[in-house]
């Protein structure tokens, strides 16, 4: 085919009925609103294709009948696999009701499995989704009864639970760029992301099926760079030309220069939060920003951590990300969401979510609607309305740090904050913190088990998750914790030594968390924990430039264990740390001092493995030291360890 440019009417002609039907975009952002448009319309004349499965990952929609809901007429879709169902809300009232049989899996498992597609293979097998609704034992995904076919099944690999997704052939992928020329070679220098583009691509030429996609502009053949295309040409069957109105960038945004990375836009000036309910709860999730960490802020409630950063100056320090493949910069929110401003790089989504399954997150903050006392969150079905999971299961079952964020009671609830107090004006109608949840989206078993660190933020208190459940932690000046806390909850939550929430959380003023989070005197860095009775010396983001920084270091630790008398566990944490070359060797025997004098086990952790590699060769004199990769690993080695010294 010379020229593969086509009208719409013609390339919906190509989708036949019993087919499965692939489309890319994340919430707006990579819709093929033209072609999904033209597919709705040639049913309504023609009654015809029918029964299509529809296979996608992110939510493709504005909840007001653009995007996948444009295929919601009765007949035409007969079964759908997709991961958020929240912004097409006419296909997921059919598959609730049973009309359409309809799968809610992982967001970042669909993305998966177009490359194991394209590559052949039976499916994918991950772990994520185990002991969520995803799980068989729990429901398989299913939206309803009609969904009856089993496409996740539980199997035992090398002694290990997973989960394995079934693999179909796709008939059509509906895709979108920016610039096509004749022969079919796609670009998407103006798209706000990549997607899975090529992976669908290549799962529906490689099952025998047509590649659709759209574009908002043609060129001659032959005068696209050939770094910049996205999709082969060999891999097009199709290209659609489609109008602006046909074709905006996000459902927000028509277009946004600065959303393609390929410019910066100048920061600053934009005005704070007013301090809200939802700019409380930002501020006290902002607490746990790792500097030079990476992270993921969800969509609702999680978006104002970026606005909380930029105002307290914490963006150049943190890593930002979205799971579409955004790094780095700020992203957007509201239907702009998954586009972002001032990237570092725009990746494909399926690479993304490698990266975060593998552990990379060092922070999520996911919003929360639902929560129970063992800790479980929902956030994919409540009753009559039904919002998928999206990417919240990959990313909350694999950060190495997980903040859920979210108001106390839902439904009508108005706060005050002055003056670092908190009052409740009027108390929301509905409770989120209940006796049960009506679907696991967050198993807390699982997490407990696994030993993730899991806080629970809200207006008025933040709840840790614990081995036996919720404690409550941290309490808002102001709040009554019987009145304003327990009266609202279907639990009781574990309960002693509550903390107050630090006040300047409910003052209208720059907390200054920039100075906090990267200025840490040594009295806050090395402590004796008398209940766990170990000592913590957490050395993150710390510089030790000279001899000082060495004696300082060695003073302090002195000056805690000398007093007990005796030997002590020890627990080092080096995430970021930076030692001068000049000074490597007096930091080693001061190490080594230390060890003869005060420490019995002493177990040491960085998420970096650079520094890994460099601190062991910095600290190898008796013998090389082991360097866990996280907060967990260095703890368990140490029990380990005071039970079997020849762990050490």
């Amino acid at each position: 085919m010379p020229n593969k440019i086509v009208p719409a009417r013609d390339a919906a002609a190509l989708v036949h009925s019993g087919d499965t039907v692939t489309t890319s975009g994340f919430v707006g952002a990579g819709v093929p609103d033209g072609l999904l448009k033209a597919l709705g319309d040639r049913f309504a004349e023609e009654g015809n294709p029918r029964d299509l499965t529809l296979l996608f990952a992110a939510g493709q929609g504005d909840g007001k009948g653009r995007g996948l809901d444009r295929l919601a007429a009765p007949g035409l879709v007969r079964r759908i696999i997709g991961g958020h169902w929240g912004l097409i809300p006419q296909l997921g009232a059919r598959a609730l009701a049973g009309e359409i049989e309809g799968w809610n899996f992982p967001q970042g498992v669909i993305s998966h499995l177009y490359r194991d597609i394209a590559a052949g293979k039976p499916g994918t097998i991950s772990h994520v989704g185990l002991e969520t609704f995803v799980d068989p034992r729990l429901g398989g995904g299913r939206i309803s009864a009609a969904a009856k076919e089993d496409l996740v099944e539980l199997v035992t690999i090398g002694g290990v639970e997973r989960l394995f997704f079934k693999a179909m052939p796709i008939h059509v992928a509906l895709l979108r760029g920016s610039t096509a020329d004749q022969r079919g070679n796609i670009t998407m220098e103006r798209e706000a992301l990549i997607l899975d583009n090529l992976a669908q691509a290549m799962a529906a030429r490689n099952s025998g099926g047509v590649v659709i996609v759209q574009v908002d502009e043609v060129v001659a053949a032959g005068t696209l760079p050939a770094r910049d295309v996205v999709i082969p040409g060999a891999l097009v069957d199709a290209v659609v030309l489609a109008p602006a109105e046909l074709h905006p960038q996000t459902y927000a945004t028509q277009y946004n220069r600065f959303y393609t990375g390929r410019y910066r836009a100048p920061m600053g000036g934009a005005a704070p939060l007013p301090l809200t309910d939802r700019k409380i709860i930002a501020r006290r999730a902002a607490f746990e920003l790792p500097v030079g960490g990476v992270v993921n802020l969800g969509i609702g409630m999680p978006e104002g951590v970026a606005a909380v950063a930029a105002e307290e100056g914490l963006l150049d320090h943190v890593t930002l990300t979205a799971e579409p493949g955004v790094i780095g910069g700020q992203p957007a929110s509201g239907l702009d969401f998954g586009a972002a401003v001032n990237t570092d790089a725009i990746i494909a989504q399926n690479q993304q979510f490698d990266f975060y399954d593998g552990g990379g997150l060092d922070l999520a903050c996911l919003g929360m609607a639902e929560v129970d006392g063992t800790g479980n969150v929902n956030v994919s079905r409540f009753g009559p309305k039904l919002a998928g999971s999206g990417g919240f299961i990959n990313i909350s079952q694999n950060a190495r740090h997980l903040v859920f964020a979210g108001t106390f009671t839902a439904g009508g609830l108005s706060v005050q904050a002055a003056e670092g107090r908190l009052r409740i004006a009027v108390e929301g109608r509905a409770r989120k913190f209940g006796a049960s949840v009506e679907q696991v989206t967050f198993s807390g078993a699982r997490a407990a088990r696994l030993g993730q660190p899991v806080l629970y933020v809200t207006e008025r208190c933040v709840f840790r998750l614990e081995p036996a459940g919720l404690r409550l932690t941290e309490v808002a000046p102001g709040i009554d914790v019987q009145r304003d806390i327990l009266d609202h909850m279907g639990f009781t939550p574990l309960l002693d030594d509550v903390a107050p929430m630090d006040p300047r959380i409910f003052t209208d003023a720059p907390m200054g968390l920039k100075d906090d989070l990267l200025t840490i005197p040594l009295e806050r860095r090395i402590v004796w924990d008398a209940a766990k009775e170990i000592l913590f010396i957490n050395l993150s983001r710390l510089a030790v430039r000279s001899l000082a920084d060495v004696e300082a270091i060695r003073q302090r630790v002195n000056g805690v264990v000398g007093p007990l008398g005796r030997r002590v566990d020890v627990v080092v944490n080096y995430d970021q740390f930076h030692i001068a070359e000049p000074v490597e060797r007096a930091w080693s025997e001061m190490v080594d001092d230390l060890e003869t004098r005060h420490y019995g086990h002493v177990s040491r952790y960085s998420t970096s493995a650079f520094l890994r590699r460099r601190l062991g060769q910095t600290l190898e004199r008796r013998r090389r030291p082991t360097i866990h990769d996280s907060e967990h690993a260095a703890q368990a080695a140490l029990r380990r360890a005071a039970h079997d010294p020849a762990d050490e």
